[in-house]
């Protein structure tokens, strides 16, 4: 080709741009033309070995941060390997955006058998996508890429799949690249702001349900929760919005008795930044709620959906919250007896604890010990991980976090390298059972090559517990849920990890700590039968 810059260069020069300074993926035949400008750009390209493990490393990544994770990957195969992370992605509202090549434009729905072709590629991912679109000339990948991150500033965060035919990848492309104006977000009506701020004045037993649309919030929902006494229940995705220490805040307990009846029991319940979704509090039906229903979000779907609000404000949480703290009478403090209340409910949550669920607390309580107040966990589908999203203590957003909507297994490894990579200084760890690990553990190869301190908490049961208890429950054969393992440690070896086999809480405190000083990842393995965990 000549000396003019081509499109695919000046892509990553766009990115750039807009503040991306990661990408993950595989290279392949039809992205050469994004990898000849990624250097030049300024961008880091972290390789793996599985393009799923590129959506959920962009995950990760995203989730740490706060920014969209980049993925760029081939066309067909790249793009249905990494559709089960864009649809993780999708299901709990993390800004991704992933980038492939496609068939030429005089290709495009043609069916010629060329090389990873799909008839129509911009279909595979459009039900996992704010949107899904094909890039037919070097504008458009411009006007695509502003909207996507227009959608990422302002809007509720999504991943985004943008197809760039081979021959718009090779095209030259002589305009300057520049960052469109970003887009505020939605402030509230000042009307439903003063109706809401009246519903919680009135209020002796109010509840807030906090959702990772709160994530952003923290302050302004403690600084309401205390005006109004309000209790504080947090999602799953919302873990750390208000710390586990303070007065009014429950654990992520939404799907136990105790604090459902707390809720039952509310006279105004306020929901900020959530859906109320299935894996949140299971339930065959609507979470019943004793009061009145305010809802914020910035989704006027989610407002719409399942429950009658009184109340509904289209807005970002911060800013409705803010200006609920402001339109709200100054208070004291909440008094003793509703203290007392969020601690009884926190009490029977724990007294309501299973054999097996008290086991993983004494894990958890070491882990806790273990990892630095700044660490953060990502963890897997694994009934350790079951009791950790209610019960691992997190005093701040962002320090834990858990595929729930979609519920993947193997997301763990991989999101944990992306959220390494988007804040190399702060301690990172997983916790994954031996099922989940199999789906991405080639994973580990990555790790090693990036030098990443990680402690994996791998939990082995040798089964699908979680599916064969299930089984067990309703008499059904234990059918395709015992395993036949590795030998996870020779296994990790092999990748060139460190590992460890603790057989006491103080050993397993001190590998974690030991493997955070390391200069490559360390496989822990946990066995649930082994006689120090009780």
């Amino acid at each position: 080709m000549s000396d003019a810059i081509s499109c695919g260069s000046r892509l990553m020069q766009l990115l750039s741009a807009y503040g991306v300074d990661t990408v993950f993926g595989m290279p392949g035949v039809h992205t050469l033309e994004a990898y000849r400008g990624l250097e030049a750009a300024g961008i880091r390209h972290v390789g793996v070995r599985h393009e799923q493990g590129a959506g959920f490393m962009a995950d990760g990544y995203a989730r740490m941060s706060g920014r969209p994770g980049v993925c760029l990957l081939i066309s067909g195969p790249g793009v249905t390997n990494a559709a089960t992370p864009i649809g993780q992605a999708y299901s709990d509202s993390v800004p991704m955006l992933v980038i492939t090549s496609v068939a030429a434009n005089k290709d495009l729905g043609m069916g010629r058998g060329r090389l990873h072709e799909i008839t129509d590629q911009a279909r595979v991912t459009e039900p996992l996508t704010a949107f899904s679109a094909v890039a037919g000339d070097p504008q458009q990948v411009r006007e695509h890429v502003a909207r996507a991150f227009a959608l990422f500033e302002a809007r509720r965060a999504r991943p985004v799949h943008i197809s760039i035919p081979l021959d718009v990848f090779k095209a030259p492309d002589d305009q300057p690249v520049r960052r469109r104006t970003a887009h505020r977000r939605a402030a509230p009506d000042p009307e439903a702001v003063e109706a809401a701020a009246a519903l919680l004045a009135g209020a002796a037993r109010p509840v807030i349900i906090a959702g990772g649309g709160s994530l952003g919030a923290s302050a302004a929902l403690v600084a309401l929760a205390e005006r109004t006494g309000a209790a504080v229940v947090p999602t799953i995705a919302g873990k750390g919005v208000i710390p586990d220490s303070h007065p009014l805040a429950l654990e992520a307990t939404l799907d136990r008795a105790a604090t459902q009846a707390l809720i039952a029991a509310a006279d105004v319940v306020l929901c900020v930044g959530t859906e109320l979704a299935e894996p949140d509090i299971w339930l065959d039906g609507p979470l019943p709620l004793g009061g009145p229903l305010i809802r914020i979000d910035i989704d006027p779907a989610v407002l719409a959906r399942d429950y009658d609000a009184a109340v509904a404000l289209e807005a970002d949480a911060g800013l409705a919250l803010a200006a609920l703290v402001e339109a709200l009478p100054e208070r004291p403090r909440p008094g003793p007896d509703r203290a007392a209340a969020v601690a009884g409910v926190r009490a029977a949550e724990r007294a309501a604890l299973t054999p097996l669920e008290r086991k993983h607390i004494r894990v958890l309580e070491a882990l806790r010990r273990a990892v630095p107040p700044e660490g953060v966990v990502y963890s897997d589908m694994t009934q350790l991980a079951y009791t950790g999203y209610a019960f691992y203590p997190c005093e701040t957003p962002r320090r834990w976090f858990f595929p729930a909507g979609y519920g993947t297994l193997g997301y763990a490894l991989p999101a944990a390298i992306g959220g390494q990579i988007a804040a190399p200084g702060r301690p990172v760890m997983v916790v994954v059972g031996d099922g989940g690990f199999q789906f991405t553990l080639q994973e580990l190869g990555t790790a090693v090559e990036q030098k990443l301190p990680i402690p994996i908490i791998l939990w082995n049961n040798d089964s699908l517990a979680q599916i064969r208890d299930g089984m067990v429950a309703r008499k059904i054969p234990t059918i395709g849920v015992d395993q036949h393992n590795p030998d996870f440690l020779k296994l990790a070896e092999a990748y060139g990890c460190r590992t460890a086999g603790p057989r006491s809480f103080a050993e397993l405190e001190a590998a974690v700590t030991s493997a955070f000083a390391a200069d490559g990842p360390t496989v822990i393995e946990l066995r649930e039968g082994a006689p120090f965990l009780g």
